[in-house]
């Protein structure tokens, strides 16, 4: 081979086998079977005729050729520049589809809610209470659908959203429902309230899922008739008192949640006045909870069943938090209130257990959890009660949304 002046003959034949190499990768990419054959090669791989080079190429004749096209290392580079180029443009319109695709099928809701302290300040005193903007997180199924489609409202608890929770809502849209993740904490600026309960409170966390569902009982397409509200702990609370019909009518008379699912939830704040909806609720905890233990919850459930359509599932050798996947562990600045009744009263007050004072401030709060309550709680995962709270979940929602009857 004749090398051109001043061109060192063994750096050239490895850059010309470094080309090839190179070039036959994108022929692979754009055109067929990867490689061409170089006289610095001694390996013959054949490409597809569709590519600059066929099977003739590989004679010494075309082997000469493709130096020659290797060595035209300008057509090479603008050929390699402009089949990059035509790369980055189909990226960059897939990328786009993709965006709008994951854009239709989740939207920000924003509305305005407040903040009460307590039920009182919601059943006596709304309208003067801090307004507070809020959003969640609105997302469908991947199927498309031209129905208005049911919805499930999520509230997570004290320690804010945690991966167990959207696994539920996960199912929900792989069964054809949409989801809500409600964001309380986000909207406020808190990550969690575990140790105090008072920065962001059950009153204002059952007024927001009321503002929600005013919200998405407005959106095209969502069937107002068939929302439901699910929750962990805290949320579980206000999954449940969400039922209560003196603050529920406080905030609206005229919309209600289509079923009511509360995971673990404070059941020891127990209403004098039992007045409950008449949507299906239900109630799964665990057996062990020492957080929101399981007795007041069967105890509440035997006090409404005549009346209500409601139900409770207690899951043994379960904790708090029996359906996430991490290991039982302690939380020392969590509340046991295994030892704790207090009393709600028909004004939206929560009593404290000796003194009969009405917690309306975080400072009485935190004087009537010294009564009866102790930090230091357990929570963590049980793979089978995970498994069986899913599939009551699913159950449950399909049979109260969907009109689903079938296990």
């Amino acid at each position: 081979v004749n090398h051109p002046s001043g061109i060192n003959a063994q750096a050239e034949l490895g850059v010309r086998s470094l080309t090839a190499g190179f070039y036959a990768s994108w022929a692979f990419l754009f055109c067929g079977e990867r490689g061409i054959r170089t006289p610095d090669t001694v390996s013959r791989i054949h490409t597809f005729q569709a590519c600059s080079f066929n099977h003739s190429d590989t004679s010494p004749k075309g082997s000469a050729k493709i130096n020659s096209y290797l060595i035209d290392s300008g057509g090479l580079i603008h050929n390699f520049k402009n089949r990059i180029l035509k790369m980055k443009q189909l990226l960059l319109f897939i990328l786009a589809l993709s965006s709008l695709a994951a854009q239709a099928q989740e939207e920000i809701i924003r509305f305005e809610s407040a903040n009460p302290y307590t039920f009182n300040d919601v059943m006596t005193d709304l309208e003067d209470q801090e307004t507070q903007e809020l959003f969640g997180v609105l997302r469908f199924p991947e199927v498309a659908s031209d129905e208005k489609l049911p919805v499930v409202l999520g509230v997570a608890g004290s320690l804010g959203w945690r991966e167990h929770h959207l696994d539920y809502l996960e199912q929900y849209r792989e069964q054809g429902m949409a989801t809500f993740e409600l964001k309380s904490f986000q909207s406020r600026g808190i990550t969690s309230t575990v140790g105090s309960q008072s920065e962001v409170t059950m009153a204002a966390m059952v007024l927001d899922a009321y503002r929600a569902l005013e919200a998405l009982s407005k959106h095209p397409r969502v069937d107002a008739n068939r929302i439901a509200i699910t929750g962990w702990s805290l949320g579980g609370g206000v999954t449940l008192f969400s039922a209560w019909l003196p603050l529920k009518e406080a905030i609206n008379k005229e919309l209600s949640f289509a079923a009511h699912l509360a995971l673990y939830p404070p059941c020891f704040v127990a209403p004098t006045n039992l007045s409950f909806s008449k949507a299906p609720m239900h109630i799964l905890i665990g057996a062990d909870d020492n957080w929101t233990p399981a007795a007041p919850c069967e105890e509440l459930v035997k006090l409404l069943e005549s009346t209500n359509d409601i139900g409770v599932t207690v899951y043994e050798n379960a904790h708090h938090g029996y359906d996430s996947e991490i290991p039982v562990q302690e939380n020392e600045n969590g509340y046991s209130f295994t030892d704790c009744r207090f009393e709600l009263n028909d004004e939206g007050d929560v009593l404290m257990n000796t003194l009969g004072i009405a917690m309306s401030n975080s400072f009485l709060q935190k004087l009537g959890f010294a009564f009866c309550a102790k930090k230091g709680v357990s929570i963590g995962g049980n793979k089978e009660a995970r498994a069986a709270s899913m599939s009551f979940a699913n159950t449950f929602m399909k049979r109260h949304l969907k009109g689903d009857s079938s296990e």
